[in-house]
């Protein structure tokens, strides 16, 4: 997220409508005018507000992307139809610079197409902010074989941007929480869940999980706040500190600055492969994955029509993470 438009208010979805209007544009091979026509209208449509994932936190949280996905597909497939748009969505009178970022200047030719290199991908089903802390929890609690039971206290410090998001900070209250996207987004939640569960996947955001007395009683002992140090360091890391007092007396310390899955710590192809099947095992067969796995590993040569067609293969055997993680069907 723009470091300028958190604060005015504007979610990361405003961001996107851009990136995936371009996407679409290069998808469908439209010239230079259409392209821009493109961007101009899913960038003057799509500006989303922070609201989304403010308080408390609704359904809208997890659809809110994917509806400005839908919005800018849409764009760009009017623009190919000879719609035009406003092209002066940057800079022009009451355009993003003036209602959203302020003014900036971008030097083109230091610009290239490389920033899918910075991509980075979670290793946890939770908020990316939250990854080095999760890791970090899951290392300690390997490490010294305490029981969660006798945990009085966690205290961690971690940068600015995670403590508003996910700590208690600007974006409201996080111990309280009783769905799963309050969940997702509660810094107190994921580590507790962790530290009972040891993992923090889908099974751990089902009704009855984040509803159970033991995650609900120690998430009111875990403790978030902002370190100016760690702040400094992020981007480039994603700096956490984290401190485990036992009720005997005993305290466990861990900093991290990254995780498995950030820029400095890319993960393998094993590990790729080993968190896909782990995820899927619920909606597909085994010689289904075997396949997806092949595809993808050979996707330069491989029509997207072939991919497709291998993917809405999954839901013929299906089950729900419900009826996987009990074994019904």
């Amino acid at each position: 997220m723009s470091p300028r438009c958190a604060p005015k208010g504007f979610d990361h979805t405003t961001q996107g409508a851009y990136a995936v209007a371009a996407g679409v544009s290069k998808a469908l091979r439209l010239d230079a005018q259409r392209t821009a026509n493109a961007l101009a209208m899913a960038g003057t449509a799509f500006n989303s507000l922070r609201v989304t994932r403010t308080g408390t936190l609704s359904n809208w949280k997890g659809l809110a992307y994917a509806n400005t996905a839908f919005g800018a597909t849409h764009a760009a497939f009017l623009a190919m139809r000879g719609i035009t748009a406003p092209l002066e969505v940057f800079e022009g009178n009451k355009g993003f610079m003036d209602t959203i970022a302020g003014p900036f200047d971008i030097d083109w030719c230091k610009e290239d197409l490389e920033r899918v290199t910075q991509t980075i991908v979670k290793r946890y089903n939770a908020e990316i902010h939250s990854q080095s802390a999760i890791e970090g929890i899951l290392a300690l609690r390997e490490r010294e074989q305490f029981s969660p039971s006798s945990v009085e206290q966690v205290e961690i410090e971690i940068f600015d941007v995670a403590y508003r998001i996910i700590g208690g900070g600007e974006e409201g209250d996080k111990t309280t929480v009783e769905t799963k996207e309050a969940a997702d987004h509660s810094l107190p939640y994921l580590i507790a869940v962790a530290l009972l569960d040891g993992q923090v996947m889908p099974a751990q955001f089902l009704p009855d999980r984040i509803h159970r007395e033991d995650v609900q009683s120690l998430l009111l002992r875990i403790r978030v706040r902002p370190a100016h140090d760690l702040s400094e360091r992020f981007p480039r890391e994603l700096p956490c500190r984290l401190t485990v007092r036992l009720r005997d007396g005993r305290v466990f310390s861990i900093e991290k600055t990254d995780y498995q899955g950030f820029l400095t710590r890319p993960p393998d192809w094993n590990a790729a492969i080993g968190k896909f099947r782990f995820l899927s095992e619920a909606h597909t067969t085994r010689s289904l994955r075997d396949e997806i796995i092949d595809a993808i590993e050979n996707l330069e040569h491989l029509r997207i029509r072939d991919l497709a067609r291998l993917l809405q293969r999954t839901g013929a055997e299906t089950k729900t993470w419900e009826e996987a993680l009990h074994g019904t069907t």
